[in-house]
């Protein structure tokens, strides 16, 4: 253990000399936390690289499940990473009642290279297109998602604010209403709370656009990765709180057919090495003042997103949330000041403009989400890319030809004969992802589910 490391720990131990447990967070290519729990005893030897875990680890389906159709020149025998923690990400974990930590951690091989199958390391090889540029990217996310209404059902319910006097349940999509908020205060001051141990910059809370959905913000950083670590966080405090009080919360893209589904939306922007903001142009009177840097990098995103598609929407249920008229985007669009588009340029200033990157649904790796859309973007600047015309601000949007993958399997097969991906994110790594989110996809498919029986076992 270096003595950076020793220090963290024991500083950390200090401060918190009760923990007895220590959770460690390894994010798969879903962006779900696979997790060990391991003694104070065995604290220093994570510190110090003792701590191996199987490379597929990280390589499963939504089910936790390894699949041997990924290419056995990759990971022929399962072998063995090493476990690393990440710097800084040491934290409480406030909704447990036993004393408990936790801290991110990263794949590396034995020789201590960065292990291709990390997706932190996927959207770190991206970040270097950018350092080789002299530009520095500043992202933060927002996160939208529904808290569940407890039950024994099968199908589950969004979890409505109660109408005072009465045992009736609020209707209605009632945005921004102040009322859920005093309602769910306890929920959503345990997650500020948890939020400030476990230094996630959260900004905005607000009820969303539909019954029961919620949507919480996190603050601009120049670090994508350490953005993207906020935003896994933030997601496993939002459940973790959630849980403590007897509630639930899921990040499904659509959990509800009737109500609008649930998004990741990323804002990137660029920066020089004298800190200016490369997207905007200040000797510009046109609104919005975009530098031709900016005109690029929309270009790119545009040209890579039906390809990127698969990173987006990684799973059957993500493809129900592109609905028209739904704030949901179904074509590469851009435009200014305008949310039906998948790419907005937002109300903003030369030291902060910016591209909303709006198609991601909250269900998505935010690591490889980040690492698709400053791809798209480094592929834009240096191959001077035309996005084509701007949907202008107050434009009312005809009805949009779906344009994007539609379903699983097409966004799949794009993703398959996509040439600029695999030069970003790797060969190895998308060779990989494609063949574990086919085998989801054929085994989802497999399934016969209820509808088939309530529409067809009797009627045919």
């Amino acid at each position: 253990m270096d003595r950076t490391g020793r220090a963290e720990l024991d500083n950390f131990l200090e401060r918190y000399p009760s923990i007895q447990m220590l959770e460690v967070l390894m994010p798969d290519m879903n962006g779900i936390f696979r997790c060990k729990r391991i003694h104070r005893s065995e604290f220093a030897a994570l510190f110090a690289g003792s701590l191996k875990c199987p490379a597929t680890q990280s390589l499963v389906t939504t089910m936790g499940e390894y699949d041997h159709q990924v290419d056995p020149r990759l990971v022929a025998g399962e072998p063995d990473n090493k476990v690393l923690p990440v710097s800084g990400s040491l934290a409480p974990v406030p909704w447990l009642a036993s004393p408990t930590g936790q801290v991110l951690a990263s794949h590396y091989t034995p020789g201590d290279e960065p292990a291709w199958v990390d997706p932190r390391h996927v959207l770190a090889g991206v970040l270097e297109r950018f350092v080789a540029m002299g530009l520095r990217p500043v992202i933060a996310t927002e996160l939208e998602f529904y808290l569940v209404s407890p039950g024994d059902g099968v199908v589950p319910k969004p979890l409505l604010g109660r109408i005072p006097g009465t045992a009736m349940e609020q209707q209605g999509i009632q945005f921004a209403l102040a009322e859920d908020m005093w309602q769910y205060d306890a929920f959503l001051d345990a997650v500020r709370i948890a939020c400030e141990q476990q230094s996630v910059p959260m900004t905005t809370m607000l009820s969303e656009f539909a019954p029961g959905q919620w949507e919480i913000n996190t603050r601009h950083v120049d670090d994508p990765l350490l953005a993207c670590d906020h935003a896994l966080l933030l997601k496993r405090i939002v459940k973790g709180v959630a849980l403590q009080q007897g509630l639930s919360a899921t990040f499904m893209a659509k959990p509800f057919a009737a109500s609008a589904g649930s998004g990741l939306h990323i804002h990137a922007s660029l920066y020089d090495g004298n800190g200016n903001n490369v997207f905007s142009d200040p000797a510009s009177a046109a609104t919005p003042a975009l530098s031709p840097l900016c005109r690029h990098a929309v270009g790119g995103l545009v040209a890579t997103m039906s390809e990127a598609m698969a990173l987006f929407a990684p799973n059957a249920n993500s493809y129900r949330r592109f609905v028209p008229g739904t704030y949901a985007p179904l074509a590469p669009s851009w435009g200014y000041n305008h949310r039906d588009v998948s790419l907005r340029i937002p109300v903003s200033g030369h030291d902060n403009r910016r591209i909303e990157h709006r198609v991601a649904g909250a269900d998505a790796n935010p690591y490889l989400v980040a690492a698709a859309v400053l791809a798209g973007m480094h592929h834009g600047i240096t191959s001077r890319c035309d996005p084509g015309p701007m949907v202008a601000e107050g434009t009312d949007l005809p009805a949009q030809v779906q344009s994007l993958p539609s379903h699983w399997e097409a966004a799949l097969a794009r993703f398959d004969r996509s040439t600029l991906l695999p030069r970003y994110l790797g060969a190895a790594y998308c060779s990989a992802f494609g063949s574990m989110r086919r085998a989801e996809c054929e085994a989802f498919r497999a399934c016969i589910p209820n509808l088939d029986y309530e529409w067809y076992l009797r009627a045919v």
